[in-house]
């Protein structure tokens, strides 16, 4: 349950694949935040569950499908003046090989080369939450 009830949910994925390697998308240059990048995902409309929100975003950005019980909740970012909370989940299977279809680009990274990437400041304490997990 939100404790700020102006608070945006948003979810985002970290998708890992069997090297140890993390999916990372690109934003839009065009876009807010622009070329920075993310874990992929979106915000939760209001009829939908985090998890059911993830599985339309990653469907939506990647192309890929992906199972509710295979996502498993992380960690949470919110920063003081910023209406976005971000919960990121990470997950080990899904179907379909991604594709970018709107954003920039994609790119599979190791952990440790995750702090390299230029991110929006919300995804960076959850890179370093993941960093302690992979």
């Amino acid at each position: 349950m939100q404790k700020n009830p102006t608070a945006i949910p948003v979810v985002a994925a970290a998708l890992i694949d069997h090297q140890g390697r993390v999916l990372m998308h690109q934003r839009r240059h065009d876009g807010a935040e622009g070329g920075l990048w993310e874990f992929p995902g979106g915000k939760v409309d209001p009829a939908e569950t985090p998890e059911s929100a993830l599985v339309r975003e990653l469907a939506e950005e990647l192309g890929i499908t992906v199972d509710p019980a295979d996502l498993t909740w992380l960690a949470r970012a919110e920063l003081p003046g910023n209406p976005y909370v971000l919960n990121l989940y990470t997950c080990r299977r899904w179907q379909g090989a991604p594709r970018c279809l709107v954003g920039a680009g994609l790119a599979w990274t190791h952990a440790e080369a995750l702090p390299d990437l230029p991110m929006p400041p919300l995804d960076v304490p959850l890179a370093k939450a993941l960093q302690k997990v992979i």
